[in-house]
Order: structure tokens, then sequence, then C-alpha cells
């Protein structure tokens, strides 16, 4: 007999080679049919694998996250097995569940696939699926293994077979499918209920451009076909939101072939509304007594070497710039810590000068793949809303929670209600992908883990997701379609100020190195404000938006009074414009409704006369007439009570 550990700390017995399954069985019917996968000692297991030993388990429905991967893991392998079958020269490359659904990496030779063939391929899924073929998990040797896909002439699986440790390699077949796979997968094919192929695109292999590209099959599946329904619902609705599409209505930002891929060209309302942004944060940073920074947008490559960025970043990244002096090298700024670290050096610092916060809107350039770019959330050169604060071991948890308040403020002032903070540590089995010493890194890890219990604030903690030089705490949004973004970072650090020998005086008159916290509240300004035009449907709060004000003559004998409020609301510091088209005025008011403008101002006749306005409010309708002066006082009291609710 074995012993089982539940979740709630419960122990029972089972017979040695139980699986999962038996499990469910025992505790209820029902359970195991909505059972998915398992968790045994903290790895993610098939349902019908055999448990030789005692050990602590938990079952997985569709609520858990590894519950669906391996729903969808299943499913890709699902979608490669009806692919097979519809053509027999498809060689495979890779296929693992993502945060939606999975994708399939396929060679598909000389016929490569239309989305006119996605419901042929749907329905030989669902062929499949009627066969409820079982899903089984075989142990293989690497030369076994080599044997087997090397005969199907299957290279892509050979070569990473090649990769693989003797002893670790299995198999998963279902029907005449069989894949290298490490798993998990359901007991068979009949869970899944229903399923859809969403889109292709174009991969190379193992992301190497100078590789053969790949067709990227990406697809989605359910247990109910309602869900299917209600995700398809939802894409339609995120359609409608994408950020470049809102952008280029709103005149926001665009792109230039002639500028460079992936670099974005900030148009003058999308200037406006960032920059409002950015003096947001600079109003809140002030309260926290923050010192803003400049640093140039290239460095020495040294000063890369000695962050330790560019032997882990370097050969995938821009490439140096020469100058005419020999062996005079620069890189485009990947980032902005070390520039502030030799600010840090510039000035002796005693113990007394820390902490020290220094805040930059600074522009940084990774180069990404081509087909990696996306709009502003995947670019070449973004800007960060950087900040470094160099401080004592003793101020770091202090300064560590307050930054914590300042990502807090930021949320609330934008309507981002529905977030949730991950920890990232290290991969403790991967330790050689981190700079520093162990004493450094368990000391950040603890100040992290310390500082959220503190605050109060439930953290999901994930392994292996640190920063090579740090551990950090992300914040990951959830906007008005409930998608997950990635958008606020704290990150502590030991390991920076060590490599660029910073130190202050203590009151013990000797030399100590200090500690850095690496933050971000917004991320980068690119990827935020993408994330904020999709939360918002481009209907910005009424603070932010770089139109809060249009003014609409019925017609053009009352152009001059219209252009006469707007100068009057422009002194106040209300951005306005006059829509004066020889247009009806119902036509001017569907237009500027589609333009996201907060307020509709109509002037006519008896407008003009009485000094006043007809007031219209985005997706509230007609709210009367009012003097120009009260409409004034209400726009601005409605601005500064929304700007400095934080502030109380």
């Amino acid at each position: 007999m074995i012993k089982i550990t539940f979740p709630d700390g419960s122990v029972r017995e089972f017979p040695r080679g139980t699986s999962s399954m038996q499990i469910a069985e025992s505790i209820s019917s029902r359970l195991a049919q909505d059972v998915l996968a398992s968790s045994v000692n903290g790895q993610t297991w098939d349902l019908t694998r055999p448990i030789e030993e005692d050990s602590t388990v938990s079952l997985l429905k569709w609520d858990d996250e590894e519950g669906k991967h391996a729903f969808w893991h299943s499913s890709a392998h699902l979608m490669a097995e009806a692919i097979q079958e519809l053509y027999p020269h498809a060689k495979f490359g890779i296929g693992p569940a993502i945060e939606n659904g999975f994708y399939y990496d396929i060679d598909f030779g000389d016929t490569p696939v239309k989305d006119s063939d996605f419901p042929a391929i749907e329905k030989k899924m669902k062929e499949l699926i009627a066969k409820k073929e079982e899903i089984v998990r075989k142990s293989i040797t690497k030369t076994d293994a080599l044997k087997m896909f090397g005969d199907r002439n299957e290279g892509y699986k050979v070569e990473l077979i090649n990769d693989l440790a003797d002893g670790t390699i299995t198999t998963y077949t279902q029907g005449s499918f069989t894949d290298l796979c490490r798993g998990p997968h359901l007991p068979n094919t009949s869970y899944i209920k229903a399923v859809k192929i969403l889109s292709a695109a174009g991969a190379y292999w193992r992301g190497d451009e100078k590789r053969k590209q790949l067709t990227r099959l990406y697809g989605i599946t359910f247990p109910k076909q309602k869900m299917l329904d209600d995700y398809l619902t939802l894409l339609e609705e995120a359609k409608k939101r994408d950020h470049r599409k809102i952008g280029k209505e709103l005149e926001l930002f665009g792109f230039s072939q002639n500028v460079g891929q992936g670099l974005p060209l900030w148009l003058p309302r999308g200037t406006q509304l960032r920059l409002r942004l950015e003096d947001f944060l600079k109003k809140i940073q002030k309260q926290f007594d923050y010192d803003q920074a400049m640093t140039p947008h290239i460095g020495a490559k040294q000063l890369y070497v000695t962050s330790g960025h560019y032997a882990k970043y370097g050969k995938d990244s821009f490439q140096p710039i020469h100058t005419p002096e020999e062996n005079e090298e620069f890189l485009l700024k990947p980032m902005n810590c070390p520039h502030h670290c030799e600010i840090y050096k510039i000035t002796p610092r005693s113990y007394k000068d820390l902490p020290l916060r220094l805040a930059e809107f600074g522009t940084v350039y990774r180069y990404e793949q081509s087909g990696e770019l996306h709009g502003l959330t995947r670019v070449r050169g973004f800007t960060q809303d950087d900040a470094h604060i160099f401080c004592t071991p003793d101020q770091l948890k202090d300064e560590f929670l307050k930054v914590v308040d300042i990502i807090f403020i930021i949320f609330k002032a934008l309507d981002f209600e529905n977030f949730e903070a991950q920890i990232s540590l290290r991969d403790p089995e991967n330790k050689e992908k981190y700079i520093g010493s162990e004493e450094n890194w368990q000391k950040a890890e603890a100040a992290i883990i310390e500082a959220c219990e503190q605050k109060g604030l439930p953290a999901k903690v994930e392994l292996g997701e640190a920063a090579f030089y740090g551990p950090k705490l992300d914040f990951m949004v959830k906007d008005a379609l409930g998608r997950r973004w990635q958008l606020g970072t704290i990150q502590v650090d030991y390991n920076l100020p060590e490599r660029f020998g910073l130190e202050y005086t203590g009151a013990d008159n000797q030399k100590h190195c200090p500690v850095m916290i690496h933050r971000a509240p917004f991320g980068s300004m690119e990827r935020f404000i993408a994330v904020l035009i999709e939360h918002t449907a481009g209907k910005f709060p009424l603070w932010l938006t770089p139109d809060q004000v249009v003014i609409m003559p019925i017609s053009e004998k009352f152009n001059d009074y219209a252009h006469r409020v707007a100068s009057f609301l422009k002194r106040r510091d209300i951005r306005t414009q006059v829509d004066d088209r020889n247009e009806k005025i119902g036509r001017k008011i569907r237009d500027n409704e589609l333009k996201r403008i907060p307020y509709l101002l109509i002037v006519g006749e008896k407008e003009a006369e009485s000094e006043e306005v007809s007031i219209r409010k985005q997706g509230e309708g007609d709210k009367g007439s009012m003097k120009i002066t009260t409409f004034a006082d209400q726009i601005t009291e409605e601005v500064e009570k929304m700007m400095n609710a934080w502030n109380k």
C-alpha cells in the first residue's frame, strides 16, 4: 500500500500502482468525470499513470491552469493526427499548449494550408474524437526513438531527440499517430467536445531566421460547445478593440517601413496621451521623492559587459556600432540600469544620502524577429517608465512597499481593478542561467516574499521567471475582456551594484554595497498604452483623452460662436476642437461619437444668444444646456477629482 496526501492534508492508503483516475473514482463518480490531469509531488501527470510510492496528489480540473494545459496539449496532438491523415507528407515540429489553446509547427512541403482548409481539418478532428482513442504514454530509449522517427523521415523530431538525455524520452500514441512528448495528456480524445482552427502563421524552425519557415497552425478546444461559442464571441469583441485598429482610427500612432519595422511613430494625438501619462507618473514620483535623470541612447560596449547584459543577450541584440576610432564600440541602449549605476558612482555616497531614487522615461532598443513584432505590444524601440532605487539593506522592504503603493495608484486611476501579483523566482534546477551569489539570491527572494506578506498581497510563485540578475514581482492585469497582461514590475537586485563596484559609507564609517530596486509601474509606455486602448476600447478617462470636447455648430452661421467657445475652453486648459464641416448635425454627432470624444457640445441661435452650450455626453446622450463658464468649471472639477483621487 502507498499513502496519498491530499491538498487539505488528509491521507488515504491505496494499492501500489493506483492511478490518479482511480483515486478520483474512489472519491466520487462526478469528480472522475471532471478531472483532466493530476499533480503528483508537484509534477503534472496523466490520470492513467500509476503511482508507485507515497505521494502528495491534487486532482486538476478545467479551472486549474495545469488541467487546461493537459487538455490543450492533447488537442494539439489531435490536430496533428488529423493533419497526418489529410496530409500524409506533412512533417511535424513542436505542438505546445499556450495560454489560450495550442499550436503546432508543421512543414506542409509544397501544399501549404489555407484558411479554406480549416473546416476539413476540424471535421477530421471530430471524427477522431468520436472514436474515443486512448492516449498511451510509453518510455523509449534514445536509440529506439531515433530509429522510429528516422524511419518516418521526421527530421525535426530527430533533431529534438538528439538534444535529449537517454532515459528521459517518452512518446504518446493515439490511433495511428505517435508523437515525441513529455506530456501530460488526457486519457482519451472523447474529453474534447468542441474544436476550432483559428489561424495560420509563419514560424522559423526553433526561432532561427536562417532555418526553414514552417506553418504555425493555431487552434482551441473546449469540453463544451457553449464555451467555444462564448470564446469566439470574445474574439470578435477583441478584434473591435484591437489597439492597432483603434490607434489608426484615433490617429494615435503609426509605423513606416522607411523608418524601420517595430519602431513606432507617435502622432500628435498619441503623443498628447503618452505625455499625459508620463506627467501623471512624474507627479506621483515627486510625492515619493524621486529625482529625474536623463541618459544617452547608446553606451560603450564595456558598460553592458560589466552589467552582464552583453554575455546574456549580445548575440541576439542589435549589433555594435563602430566609430572611426579603432576598437571603439557602442551599443544601442537595451536597458537603463547600467547608466543609472554610473550616475550613482559619479558622487561619493553616504548612508545619509540613501535611498537615492533615480527615474527616467528612457527609450531602449532590443532586436525582435520581424515575425514576432505586433503593434505596440512587441516592438524594437520602446520607452520604459524606469526607476532605480539605491538603498541600504535595512531600507529595502520599506522602499519595495512604497513602489507597490505607486503601482496601486496607477491601476486605480486607470480603472484596472482586476489584477494579480506574481513572484518570479529562479529555476532551482538551472541556476547557471543567473548571475550573482547564492547568498544574494536568497536575500533578494526573501525580501520580495516578506514584503508581499507584510502588504497582505496574495501572490502566485513562478519558478524560472526571474530576471537573470534578480527575482521580481510582476503585476498581471486583466482587461475588460478578461485577458491577462503583464504590466508593472519590481525587481530586487544585489548583483548589479556589486558588478559596478557601487558603495556608500555606513554609520560605522565602513564601505558597504547598496541594494538596487528596479521598477516600472507601466512596464513600457508602448505596451501599457496598447493594453489601455484595448481595455477601454479607446474611450479613455476624461483626464487622459487627447480630445475632451468637440463643439458642433448646427450651421455655418454659428461657426464664429463655436470658435469663441473653443478659445475660452482652451484658455481653461480644456482640450477642445471644433467640427465646422458643412454637414447636418446628426452626421456630426455620429462621427464624433465614433471618435470617442467624451463631451459633444452643440451650439445654435439659442446658445449663442444666451452664452450657453447644449451638452451631450459620450454614451449617455443629452445632458441639457448650461453657461460656458459653468461647463468649464464642471469639467475642470471632474478632471481634478479624477487626477487627485489617489492623494487623499
